[in-house]
């Protein structure tokens, strides 16, 4: 059986290519205040290829006044008021690029390699919006949209999406649909089609710890004044107890237990434990006790420390009892885990681990709450027959250890959240040598173009 776009997609091939390097050369570092300029050039291009595939009504919006980091709607209304609606999000900002030593090819000069195209934003996200968008200019090329549709590609996603939530209650009339469409996710592997059916929520805190004025000398002073170095590796270590659970008072209270389908559906992953320990780069597997890698990722809650900044660290030795310290911390939750709530427990327990006489600043950095669609949900359905037509298996149902802010589109637009994603684990997102391996970006627009075609049917 043919494919909707088959025939127009390998006429299309080297100009799409060619479009999405000249995406990937835009350095739309949301992170970075001095590429803010880059991230509107981005919105700006975004902008113009929604116009340029035949999207109507298309405009740069604001996510907050003086914010910057603009996101872009436009839509595509003419399937009729019986039509569904569908609306696609993703988002053209993309994560820094340190440390640059370790890309093999500069990050936004992108190279095609042994079927990949390598270059940051390949997969996340700029690849796999694209491949949605082509989608659109390719059914309106071959007469029409079988769906209304929409877009909102966000322009702070990887930031944490600070203002996001706020432009959806904004222009929550004019997103208003039956269904969203999101392609931010990944596959299992190429010869194994998945579809995401839920993301962890995520929430950041930055502590920081002052003992003194100054730094101090450490002949002097060393061993009568508290030392944040000790003070911050106790916290930190505080922070799990010997089964590397989570020590937070409540962290556990509003985690929901996996159905018997959801752990059914677990089950049949093929996971090779031994290759994701070689495809993650490390020599041992550690986590919850009593819960499995795939458990450890997808459907329980975590805390990391991801940075630590106290003392002197450069060539030779500093005598000092340092004055200050900090560490960054995230928590990635899971239904019904409420953000608000573990992030209250966490205060509280900082402020509880230092003691007296010693400055502490808890800094809360942005937040998302979990995302769950049921997998008996019709439009789920439609969503794995289409993956099934252009991969030629049914899909697993999978889910995602990461966040976003799938949890706010579905729940301020009222609307089933839908993750057609095609990328690989191995695919290096958010690290050096990022890729998007070509045969999952042709696959993923066919695939959308099958999608639009399921939506449409009752």
């Amino acid at each position: 059986m043919k494919l909707v776009l088959e025939d127009w997609v390998e006429g299309e091939r080297d100009r799409i290519v060619a479009t999405l390097c000249d995406w990937l050369r835009i350095p739309s570092i949301s992170a970075h205040p001095d590429r803010a300029a880059d991230v509107r050039r981005s919105a700006d291009f975004t902008a113009a290829l929604l116009a340029g595939a035949g999207m109507e009504h298309v405009e740069v919006l604001e996510t907050a006044a003086g914010a910057g980091l603009p996101s872009v709607y436009a839509d595509h209304l003419h399937a009729g008021p019986d039509a569904p609606t569908v609306l696609v999000y993703g988002h053209h900002d993309v994560q820094p690029v340190d440390p640059l030593e370790e890309w093999a090819s500069p990050p936004f000069d992108p190279v095609l390699v042994d079927g990949e195209l390598r270059g940051r934003g390949a997969i996340d996200d700029k690849g796999q919006t694209l491949f949605q968008i082509e989608a659109v200019r390719g059914l309106l090329a071959g007469g029409g949209m079988p769906v209304n549709v929409k877009f909102l590609v966000e322009g702070e996603e990887e930031v944490g999406s600070p203002n996001f939530e706020r432009l959806l209650e904004a222009e929550r009339e004019r997103l208003g649909c039956d269904v969203v469409v999101v392609s931010d996710t990944d596959m299992w592997a190429p010869d194994v089609p998945s579809v995401c059916v839920g993301m962890r929520g995520l929430i950041a805190y930055g502590v920081a710890l002052r003992t003194a004025k100054a730094d101090l000398h450490s002949g002097l002073f060393g061993g009568a004044v508290p030392n944040p170095s000790h003070l911050i590796a106790r916290i930190v270590a505080a922070l799990h107890d010997a089964d590397r659970r989570v020590t937070v008072p409540g962290f556990y209270d509003g985690v929901r237990p996996l159905t018997d389908a959801e752990e059914a559906s677990m089950a049949t992953i093929p996971m090779d434990e031994d290759a994701w320990r070689e495809m993650a780069g490390v020599r041992r597997l550690e986590g919850e006790a009593g819960r499995s890698v795939l458990e450890r990722i997808w459907t329980r809650p975590t805390c990391d420390v991801v940075g630590i900044a106290v003392g002197y660290a450069g060539a030779g030795v500093k005598t000092i009892v340092p004055a200050q310290g900090r560490f960054t911390v995230t928590f990635r939750l899971v239904p019904d885990q409420d953000p608000d709530v573990v992030g209250a427990a966490f205060e509280a327990w900082v402020r509880d681990q230092v003691p007296e006489g010693v400055d502490v600043e808890v800094t809360r950095m942005g937040g998302v709450a979990p995302a769950l669609t049921p997998v008996d949900h019709p439009a789920m359905a439609g969503l794995c027959r289409a993956v099934e037509r252009v991969w030629g298996k049914a899909p697993l149902f999978t889910r995602i250890g990461g966040s976003g802010p799938e949890e706010a589109l579905g729940r301020i637009l009222a609307a089933p959240v839908l993750y057609l994603g095609v990328a690989l684990p191995d695919d290096r997102f958010h690290a050096p040598n990022e890729r998007m391996v070509m045969d999952q970006f042709w696959k993923g627009l066919l695939a959308a173009g099958e999608l639009f075609g399921e939506l449409a049917t009752p």
